[in-house]
């Protein structure tokens, strides 16, 4: 019999994955569900406790990709578990669209409450990332009768058509999807973007006065998580201001306690008009928020609803991983981030020919290589030896633990993941061919790919 997990060494990898098991689930799933999937390793995971997931074949991993930043709190957390099971015995859905649904409104004024923007603030509910990106696309052009959008390159934002006309992180997204959304200019991410803004968008293509928003992840996520320089949001909200532009910040990779403060954009002293959260917010469940100035609030009934948005399930493990942010895991997620990044920037010393950066704020990490195969080359050496990480941007790998994360677990992180970059300098050509021949086998697909 398998011992329980939390008595399990993790990383624990008792048969090479994908082991036998995983590699007859593949071959199910592959027979079954849409190829627009994109997987990044053969992971078939069954159960998981804090920080550790356990795969069909028995395999334990340490999780330093928590579900492309989803799983805040760690997997199955205690008190989220709980919050969950006593609101699933008690009401498991009731449209808060079209009725008073109690739960709805504690969230929204909890949502409220810990916006990065003084108050009043009111918020809607949805089910993801996408559908807070649409929410908050939605009423900005309701609100100043605009049409236009600014977003950047390298931003990802979803893969619904509003969501994904604003994302520019690959050119594949947009593939054989247009027309997209009109109206919307992408720009270089950082100052770049803004002096070509000003020179060349508002000058040349567009007054500033025509647009009705400009979105930004204040660390750019999927696209390689990257850093802007300090003085960029405060130029941006500058310049926002001077034309009437509402600014949004998509925070659902970069918020939630995640950076080391409950919103990355707090690290600059920035207030929007607009934030949206998903991911982190709620554990792991569905759940996801447009939260705006109360003032913007000028849509009446109807223009924008949710059959399912603010679940009362979901909604119970938000409630429950705010308090649990709030009580110590934000403070966590500074303190370790700061261990990591010290123990990690080491790699670009030692390995200068393949390790270019090690950056981030919090358990926000990213490590940049030379090339994409050398850091899908790295995720793999990682993912053998039982350490999941998650490809980011173009060369690019990101560690994006859950913030319950211990500084024994960190430790045990770095010492993976330097060993992995260790076999891959030794051994580059080997490694490379060893994913390209995963590939193949359909086992592993582009982990670059994955999205979020």
């Amino acid at each position: 019999m398998t011992p329980p997990l939390q008595a399990r060494t993790v990383p624990d990898i008792v048969t090479a994955p994908p082991g036998p098991k995983a590699r007859a689930h593949i071959e199910f799933d592959h027979a079954w569900t849409s190829p627009s999937l994109p997987r990044a390793y053969p992971i078939v995971p069954v159960r998981g406790l804090g920080c550790a997931v356990e795969d069909i074949d028995g395999n334990v991993f340490l999780d330093f990709a928590a579900g492309i930043a989803v799983n805040s709190t760690g997997h199955s957390h205690p008190e989220v578990v709980a919050a969950i099971q006593r609101q699933a015995a008690e009401l498991q859905h009731f449209s808060a669209s079209d009725f008073y649904l109690p739960i709805y409104a504690e969230a929204a004024a909890e949502l409220a409450r810990i916006a990065p923007m003084r108050g009043p603030n009111r918020a809607f509910i949805g089910n993801s990332g996408a559908e807070a990106v649409e929410a908050g696309i939605k009423l900005a052009k309701y609100h100043t009768k605009r049409q236009n959008l600014v977003a950047f390159l390298g931003g990802f934002h979803g893969r619904t058509m509003g969501a994904v006309s604003l994302t520019a992180s690959k050119a594949k997204y947009h593939a054989h999807f247009g027309p997209l959304l009109p109206g919307v200019y992408h720009v270089p991410f950082g100052n770049e973007g803004l002096d070509e803004l000003e020179r060349r968008v508002f000058k040349r293509l567009m007054p500033g006065d025509e647009f009705a928003a400009v979105i930004v992840e204040p660390i750019q996520g999927e696209g390689g998580y990257v850093v802007p320089e300090d003085d960029f949001l405060p130029r941006l909200r500058e310049l926002c201001d001077r034309h009437g532009i509402l600014l949004i910040a998509d925070e659902v990779q970069s918020g939630a306690g995640r950076t080391g403060k409950m919103w990355a954009i707090q690290h600059w002293d920035v207030e929007p008009d607009i934030v949206l959260t998903a991911k982190g917010i709620g554990s792991g469940m569905p759940v996801g928020a447009m939260v705006a100035r109360s003032d913007l609030m000028t849509w009446g009934p109807g223009a924008h609803g949710s059959t399912y948005g603010g679940n009362p399930v979901a909604l119970a493990a938000l409630l429950a991983t705010i308090g649990l942010l709030e009580g110590g895991l934000i403070a966590n997620a500074a303190i370790r981030g700061r261990e990591l990044l010290d123990a990690l920037r080491p790699l670009v010393a030692r390995h200068p020919d393949l390790v270019k950066d090690v950056r981030g704020k919090g358990l926000m990490i990213g490590v940049q290589f030379d090339s994409g195969d050398t850091a899908e080359a790295v995720q793999m050496q990682a993912f053998d030896r039982g350490l999941l990480v998650l490809e980011a941007g173009d060369d690019c790998v990101r560690m994006s633990p859950p913030l319950v994360v211990s500084q024994a677990e960190a430790a045990t992180a770095v010492r993976i993941f330097t060993e992995a970059v260790e076999a891959v300098a030794a051994h580059r050509p080997e490694a490379v061919a060893a994913v390209e021949q995963a590939d193949e086998r359909g086992l592993a697909v582009q982990g670059v790919e994955a999205g979020g």
